[in-house]
């Protein structure tokens, strides 16, 4: 409590809680001293006893003691001088560095080292469509054979004619075979009928992907330990189908060419079919980066697979701008760099698709529009923003995930009659066949099909496709715009007329200011124009008048 005509508050309490505080302190202590007591930690410093009178050679004993505290202390002071010297020195190099700076002569070196252009390499952007088409040029160029991984939930959409009539127009006689991947996610004789439907043109290999490979380092810290982790390595994701038919048919080619040189298969596609997954399963280990995000392999890399078999993995293909909107939000890679619009994207897979299927799948009641059927997935998923709104971009984000990932099982119905493209034909086609063991092809992909466990027809989606997907093989570079020497001198006049317009403004204003009395008269000082007030008893009732000449004259 504040006492008064004094400026600090009392520090008085009552005794009850002095002495509980006082007491709580001896606790405290006590228990301190308990625990130091414990550990063998005193505070008291024992004191030196020093050399008995008693005991022989005291002289001498107390004449080594005093030379070695002298010699500890000139060590001492050794180092303080040393110290001392280093910061001289320091001051010394930064006086001489500030003169430099200063010196006119520096100066000048310095702004013709500006002035000169940079000789250093400039680094490409890994990101470009530019970047990416090369690195994918480099592949085909670089390889023997090509596996074309394609999409089983749309395998027509996943091909590229592109890409496949650069194949076959490369010198050094490449063959193209076709991988369907995913085809755990596809009723099983939907499979059976697209496998039928591509032999036509090219050799195909039935595959499914593992999806919990590790690195090497975790491999073997698993093997360490007892193995009850059995049962997981032998689950769906993780089980992978295909690999020994892929093996037996590539190790049948290099047999049947008789080259030394080991076989060099590029692995080529559209983003998120599998390419990195492919490449990891053959190697039974994480060798590729994968994830469920588009476009993470950004460069060739090469992975040595056996003695004679080397893959190669390549960015995704870069999809062309002139392709219909459903193929561009499953395969495009603008999505991903945030230029096309992910709801956008929802919308036209949504009008694909069957709405009961859709129902279905995502458990969700009837909506109107794709921002509705965002909202009741947001719900249902628990994508909510502050204050209870639904996270519809999450949600939308989510949805495409599934759809290009290895998740959501949908499937295209097969051509029964399908037409040749107009780069190929029947010549091509049996030259593009020769040299591979095709009976040995077809009892692995049955294998491969017996061991795989596919979904039922209800729940699969059911989706329309809007065939091939066009492809960019090389893109010009991107040229800045250069302003012309007519637009630079207009702007100029424009930012002089803006400048003059401006200083109008302030004299307009300057002139427009009332001068009714002199207010500032010095700079510095200020001075109030005193006002007369009527203070009487009549207006101390009614108004609150103050004069300000009081406190300043």
């Amino acid at each position: 409590m504040k006492r008064p005509k004094l400026k600090k508050a009392s520090k008085r309490i009552s005794c009850s809680k002095r002495y509980k505080i006082q007491k709580k302190v001896r606790e405290h202590n006590r228990k301190l001293k308990k625990e130091a007591k414990k550990k063998g930690v005193s505070k008291r410093v024992k004191k030196d006893p020093g050399v008995p009178s008693i005991a022989p050679f005291k002289e001498e004993v107390l004449r080594e003691a005093e030379e070695r505290r002298l010699k500890i202390e000139e060590e001492k002071e050794k180092k303080k001088q040393a110290k001392k010297e280093e910061r001289a020195q320091k001051r010394k190099k930064e006086k001489q560095v500030a003169n430099k700076e200063t010196d006119p002569k520096a100066k000048r070196a310095r702004t013709d080292e500006v002035d000169k252009p940079s000789e250093k390499k400039i680094v490409p952007d890994k990101s470009s469509k530019q970047f990416l088409c090369s690195e994918l040029n480099k592949v085909i160029d670089a390889s023997d054979v090509l596996l074309e991984v394609l999409d089983a939930r749309d395998p027509l959409g996943c091909r590229c004619p592109q890409l496949e009539e650069a194949v076959l127009q490369r010198e050094g006689n490449k063959k193209l075979v076709f991988v369907l991947n995913k085809i755990d996610l596809v009723p099983k004789e939907n499979v059976e009928r697209w496998i039928r439907c591509l032999q036509r043109e090219f050799p195909v290999v039935a595959f499914k992907a593992s999806m919990q490979l590790q690195d090497k380092t975790v491999q073997e810290k698993k093997r360490r330990i007892v193995s009850s982790n059995e049962v997981l390595d032998k689950s769906r994701a993780a089980a992978c189908f295909g690999k020994t038919g892929l093996l037996d048919l590539l190790g049948t080619y290099v047999a049947s060419t008789q080259s030394e040189d080991s076989l060099k298969v590029g692995v080529v596609g559209f983003p998120n079919v599998g390419k990195s997954s492919l490449i990891n399963s053959m190697k039974g280990m994480r060798a590729c980066n994968v994830g469920i995000k588009r476009g993470i392999t950004k460069s060739m890399q090469d992975v040595h697979i056996s003695k004679n078999v080397k893959m190669l993995d390549s960015p995704g293909v870069v999809a062309s701008p002139s392709n219909p909107p459903v193929s561009m939000s499953l395969r495009s890679l603008q999505l991903e760099e945030g230029q096309e619009g992910v709801l956008e994207a929802v919308r036209t897979l949504l009008k694909q698709c069957d709405k009961s299927q859709i129902m279905l799948q995502y458990n969700v009641p009837d909506y109107r529009n794709s921002l509705e059927f965002l909202t009741f997935f947001a719900k249902k998923r628990g994508y909510m923003l502050k204050g209870g709104v639904p996270n519809t971009e999450q949600a939308a984000t989510v949805f495409l995930a599934e759809w290009t990932g290895a998740k959501l099982s949908y499937h295209c119905k097969a051509p029964e009659n399908p037409s040749l493209p107009a780069y190929l034909s029947h010549a091509k086609i049996t030259e593009m066949q020769n040299g591979w063991d095709l009976d040995k092809l077809k009892t692995g992909n049955e294998e491969t099909l017996k061991g795989v466990k596919f979904p039922n027809n209800a729940s699969s989606i059911g989706f329309i496709s809007n065939g091939p997907t066009a492809g960019l093989m090389c893109v010009a570079p991107e040229e800045k715009p250069v302003l012309a020497p007519e637009t630079e001198e207009v702007e100029e006049d424009t930012v002089e007329l803006l400048e003059d317009i401006a200083q109008d403004q302030e004299k307009e204003e300057e002139t427009e200011e009332p001068q009714k009395t002199s207010v500032i008269t010095k700079p510095g000082q200020v001075r109030f124009q005193s006002v007369h007030v009527d203070i009487s008893l009549s207006t101390a009732k009614t108004d609150d008048a103050y004069d300000f000449n009081t406190d300043f004259k």
